[in-house]
């Protein structure tokens, strides 16, 4: 609490004789907070610090004997049991509004008796809940244009103390706030995360309105609390610190709409008076004259008040919301809109013009969600009032394009609220929305977020609603119901309009979707979509009835599970009871009706392949538990006629609907399940035995030969048995061996067509997965098992050489993904190499020219489409490598791709390698590095041969770039420690291990790989890196290092990548200190060749040393690096030169070179 000053009584008692005084003579000071109540007043003086101790004494003890008793009522029956204590008003935010509204009646007993003690401990509640925590001084002041007032209003900062000021005029009082420098990066109460800020701002806020709501009958009109207390946010609202702005910002504008609250009952008592007052004139008695008057008046002083409130909302507006409105921090901008959408629909006849309108506007713009909400939200507000419609015509001419175009906002809140605001408008006003902004609107019934869609598909479903039914001559002679039925029909028919004209999306099920919520009726009037189907007077064509189909299948499954769809987010996950009451009604509803129906609809339609697809999938549908169930004859008619269908059809969308539906109609529980399963078995062996008997006349002598209407015929009845396999186990039909002696030895010479081996490998996977799916069933004993297992194998080995068939179609169903994903079969080596030579080349496929041109001239949907395909049999195979059936080490073969197809199959690979390294990660990484050894080796064979580069062998700087890539993987270097140590070591061995070194032959031919190695030591951690130096010199002691010569370079960058133990520090910076000649002991034949070797020359004193912990280092003259090969030298090294010395690398025994010899 802030004390009042010593001297404060003394200048009210005087202040009619010192006018010319601007301030007191005296000041005093206190901290909000206990805490650091020390640390303020550093500068001040210890007595003047006593004086202001003392009078805080003596203004606590005033304050608890005027407050006593309305704390007691705010702290209830525990206040009555304990004694009271004196509280902040800071601290009463903790008790609830009761207490708050207590506290503020004996707040409010206070300042009448007092005032200027009240108002110094109302200004230190708001200071308090900035979250400041340095100390508030107050000065009298006597007059607002004094000079040297206003001179003194700063705010700065004083880097030397650490310490901010804040001076400003509040009105008598000249406050001087000081709090460290850092508070603006601490988290004030207003913005604490959790439920504790959100509690803190709705206490905030009902302070303010109880304590304006208290005060409008007693102190709100004595022009000093709300003058000064106006003043205090006005200038607390313009800091630079956001704890102070955020804060007051929140607190003036709930003031001023606490004060419109007041204006509003002002104007209902004006209102009353004056038609108190104008029925007492009517009245001609005398006596009531002097009554009149008195009205009089109290109207006057009514409007005064209202006035006065008035000029006061126009100050803090002025003051505060047109500097903050568009202030940096969006919180005080949401708060700023949010309150002037309140403030335009309370009090109307002020604020809602164009004048204020155009913020609303403006804010719209803003590139915050937020504040766009809450903009949005408070002109649905608006809107939503028939009454201020008429004041919102231009603000709705002028802004009409933006709200339009918000509908596609990025932010999916802000979306939806808008759709809704343009749905008010559609409805308060008929001209507004041109009939371009509603093809614009109507599209959104597509989109991906289902409430916006939702909100799109009422404004959708008010349109069709709007279309009305043509008059006709015989109009008098209908019923009721044909007049009602003839409705339905025009408003279908708008809906068809609709779908055909908008061109923009080819499914149904997401516009049924859309308009399910608002336009169930329509949609769920099952009775009424049947009948535009079946009768032909309906008046609909053939393009409208398919297009009914759609809907109505769409409407029977929406009706049955609910509104999940993919590729559409926000539907509710999980549904009430009443949900599912209401489901389970309307699956019985469509069931007793489309269950005699049905039949009748796959008769008419049962020409047009896609409509009869559409409609196969209606029984799925069906509810177990209906009457109609138990009718055999409807369950009869229904089986004959899906049978008829088949009959006709054999295109894969219907055979595959027929097939799904017979699974569910075939399911336990249904009482349909007999009839359905017999009808089903019938189909099958009748398509056996049709199978049976041409295939009887078309294999002859080991090969096939059959004419082209019996070739047709076979492939139709292997495509039924096709699709019903994939759904049904047909295994007791023997579909297996009945279709094994088609894959003959050689399916090029004298085999099945092409089309007839694509459907006969998908029935034979299809066997072997449900033989395999069944094995614990079936498999009851050993000679099964055995069986089983023949019969695998048998398949593999068949499957293996229609790899090599000329048709790429029969290639790709034998890489089909269902035929060899989850086999429990170890295919041999031979096997496993056609299977990696296959994706080698059908999968990591590089366009040349002429294919280039054609992908160009070709659709975009093919070419997705062809990606797909390869992306999928690149997922088989890695699969088939995750689950252990192809060794690991074929993986090698596939990383090679890695950078040259990253774009398009990266996420496969390295998706790969970490499946892999969580199976066995010594045997991935060894994979990995078993891939660079690749490379490197075939670039060496090409640089080698100087033949003309291939296509296929990759550069060094892709390689290396591959390594760092492969680096990057190891994420947990503390786990994968040994995989990394093990790549180091299995390098060092590539390169050294086999090396004899001559005079002819001085380096070793794999020597510059160690460039390629560098790349994982960043990933060592730092005694590894010590073990791998230590390795490293092991393999170089018995070999003649001279790095003067440029072959040896890559060696010089991979042992000072070893040496960079720093963060920021790479290889090349460590090049330049392996200049010293390290002799070691060595075998007779080294030092013989040794002998006479001369000692380098000496450092020259302009040349830079790296400091790094190791022997003394001479120099050579300098060799430049640009010359050397560049399959020997890292890339980063080409166009830098170094002085490099004739240095021998060997085993070091002397103590001083750091490292530690480990044994690996």
């Amino acid at each position: 609490m802030i004390p009042e000053p010593s001297a404060a009584a003394a200048s009210r008692s005087s202040e009619k004789n010192a006018n010319s005084q601007v301030e007191a003579t005296s000041s005093g000071a206190v901290s909000p907070s206990e805490d650091e109540s020390g640390n303020e007043n550093r500068q001040k003086s210890v007595r003047r610090r006593k004086k202001a101790c003392s009078v805080s004494e003596n203004v606590k003890s005033k304050r608890a004997r005027a407050s006593g008793s309305g704390v007691r009522r705010a702290r209830g029956k525990h206040a009555k049991e304990k004694q009271v204590e004196a509280v902040t008003l800071f601290e009463v935010l903790t008790m609830g509004k009761s207490a708050i509204q207590a506290v503020i009646d004996d707040w409010i007993e206070a300042y009448v008796m007092d005032r200027d003690p009240s108002l110094l401990d109302l200004i230190s509640f708001f200071i308090q809940c900035c979250g400041c925590k340095g100390a508030v001084t107050a000065e009298m002041c006597q007059s607002k244009e004094d000079k040297d007032v206003r001179s003194k209003m700063v705010e700065e900062l004083d880097e030397a103390s650490g310490l901010q000021y804040k001076r400003f005029l509040a009105f008598p009082w000249i406050l001087t706030v000081t709090w460290p420098m850092d508070a603006d990066s601490a988290e004030y109460p207003l913005v604490q995360s959790g439920p504790s800020g959100r509690w803190f701002h709705s206490e905030f806020c009902d302070f303010v309105s109880v304590l304006v709501a208290q005060c409008q009958h007693s102190v709100l009109f004595d022009s000093y609390l709300m003058n000064s207390l106006i003043s205090l946010l006005t200038e607390l609202s313009n800091s630079y610190v956001r704890a102070f702005r955020h804060t007051c910002t929140l607190a003036a504008v709930k003031l001023l709409s606490s004060l419109l609250s007041v204006a509003l009952s002002l104007s209902v008592g004006i209102e009353n008076s004056q038609k108190l007052y104008n029925v007492q004139r009517t009245k001609t008695v005398r006596q009531k004259t002097q009554q009149l008057e008195r009205m009089q008046k109290k109207i006057s002083e009514l409007q005064e008040k209202r006035a006065e409130v008035e000029s006061m909302m126009d100050v803090i507006f002025k003051g505060v919301f047109l500097k903050r409105y568009r202030d940096m921090l969006p919180e005080i901008r949401s708060v700023c809109m949010e309150e002037l959408g309140l403030w335009m629909k309370l009090y109307s006849s002020t604020f809602l013009n164009d004048s204020y309108l155009k913020y609303m506007g403006w804010m719209l713009h803003d590139k915050v969600p937020d504040v766009r909400l809450k903009c949005v939200l408070a002109l649905q507000g608006l809107f939503g009032d028939p009454v201020l419609l008429p004041k919102l015509d231009l603000f709705t001419s002028r802004f009409k394009n933006r709200l339009i175009s918000m509908v596609l906002d990025k932010d999916n809140e802000v979306a939806v609220q808008t759709m809704k605001l343009l749905v008010l408008i559609s409805r308060a006003t008929d001209d507004v929305l041109t009939s371009e902004d509603y093809k614009q609107l109507l599209q959104v019934v597509y989109a991906s977020h289902r409430p916006l869609a939702a909100t799109a598909g009422e404004l959708l479903y008010s349109r069709i609603l709007s279309a009305v039914a043509p008059t006709s001559e015989n109009q008098g002679e209908r019923n009721e119901e044909d007049e009602q039925r003839q409705q339905k029909f025009v408003r279908l028919k708008a809906l068809l309009q609709f779908y055909q004209q908008s061109e923009l999306h080819k499914h149904v099920v997401y516009l049924v979707d859309s308009l399910w919520d608002c336009g169930g009726s329509l949609l769920k009037d099952w009775p009424t979509l049947t009948t535009a189907l079946l009768q032909n007077s309906s008046g609909f064509t053939l393009a409208e009835q398919a297009v009914i189909v759609e809907i109505l299948v769409a409407s029977v499954r929406q009706a049955a599970e609910g509104p999940a769809l993919v590729g559409r987010s926000g539907a509710k996950k999980i549904m009430n009871s009443r949900e599912k009451k209401i489901q389970a009604e309307d699956c019985l509803k469509l069931t007793e009706h489309l269950f005699s129906v049905f039949p009748k609809l796959l008769s008419k339609f049962s020409c047009s392949g896609d409509t009869v697809a559409s409609l196969m999938r209606i029984p799925q549908y069906f509810h177990p538990d209906s009457q109609e169930a138990k009718n055999t004859q409807l369950v009869s008619s229904l089986m004959t006629e899906m049978a008829a269908v088949l009959d006709l059809h054999s295109s894969p969308a219907v055979l595959e609907a027929a097939a799904r539906t017979y699974l569910s109609l075939c399911g336990d529980g249904a009482a349909w399940a007999a009839t359905a399963g017999a009808s089903r078995d019938s189909l099958v062996q009748r398509w056996v035995d049709q199978l049976t008997e041409l295939m009887g006349g078309s294999l002859r002598g080991g090969c096939f030969s059959a004419e082209e209407d019996e070739t047709r015929q076979i492939v139709t009845t292997l495509k039924k048995l096709r699709a019903f396999h994939n759904c049904h186990d047909l295994s007791r039909w023997s579909v297996f061996d009945l279709l094994s002696p088609l894959l003959t030895e050689d399916c090029n010479l004298g085999g099945a067509p092409p089309e007839v081996l694509e459907e006969v490998l998908q029935c034979m996977s299809f066997a072997m997965l449900w033989s395999l799916s069944t094995s614990s069933e079936t498999l009851t004993c050993r000679e099964k098992a055995m069986a089983q297992r023949l019969q695998l194998r048998l398949f593999c080995e068949r499957s293996y050489r229609c790899l090599s068939h000329c048709n790429h179609s029969v290639k790709n169903q034998v890489w089909d993904p269902t035929c060899l994903g989850p086999l429990l079969y170890t295919p041999s080596p031979k096997l496993q190499r056609a299977l990696l030579a296959f994706v080698c080349m059908h999968v990591f496929v590089v366009p040349d020219s002429d294919s280039q041109s054609r992908i160009s001239e070709s659709s975009e949907v093919e070419r997705l489409e062809e990606l797909h395909r390869r992306r999928n049999q690149l997922a088989a195979y890695c699969k088939l490598i995750v689950y252990g059936v192809l060794e690991m080490s074929t993986a090698a073969e596939l990383y090679t791709y890695y950078m040259k197809h990253y774009s398009d199959f990266g996420d496969i690979i390295k998706e790969t390698i970490y499946r892999t390294r969580q199976t066995d990660k010594i045997e991935s990484t060894r994979t990995l590095v078993l891939c660079l050894q690749q490379l490197f080796v075939q670039l060496k064979r090409e640089q080698e041969s100087g033949g003309r580069a291939h296509s296929g062998v990759q550069t060094f700087t892709c390689i290396k770039e591959l390594a760092r890539r492969f680096a990057l993987t190891f994420g947990d270097l503390v786990k994968f420690r040994e995989c990394l140590v093990m790549i180091h070591r299995n390098g060092v061995e590539f390169v050294f291990q086999e090396f004899r070194q001559t005079p002819d032959n001085a380096t070793p031919p794999y020597l510059s790989y160690l460039t390629i190695l560098s790349e994982f030591s960043n990933k060592l951690l730092k005694p590894d890196k010590k073990t791998v130096l230590s390795y490293l010199q092991k393999h170089t002691a018995e070999h003649i290092i001279d790095l003067r010569e440029e072959c040896w370079q890559p060696l010089i960058y991979y042992r000072a990548s070893l040496l960079a133990v720093a963060e920021m520090e790479d290889a090349v910076s460590y090049v330049s200190s392996d200049r010293r000649l390290y002799l070691h002991s060595r075998s007779p034949v080294s030092k013989q060749k040794l002998e006479g070797y001369k000692s380098p020359s000496q450092v020259r004193p302009t040349e830079q040393v790296a400091k790094v912990n190791k022997p003394s280092i001479s120099h050579s003259p300098q060799v430049t690096v640009g010359d050397m090969d560049p399959s020997s030298v890292p890339p980063e090294l080409h166009g830098k030169s170094f002085n490099i010395a004739s240095t021998v690398l060997g085993n070091n025994s002397d103590s001083d070179d750091g490292s530690v010899d480990v044994e690996l």
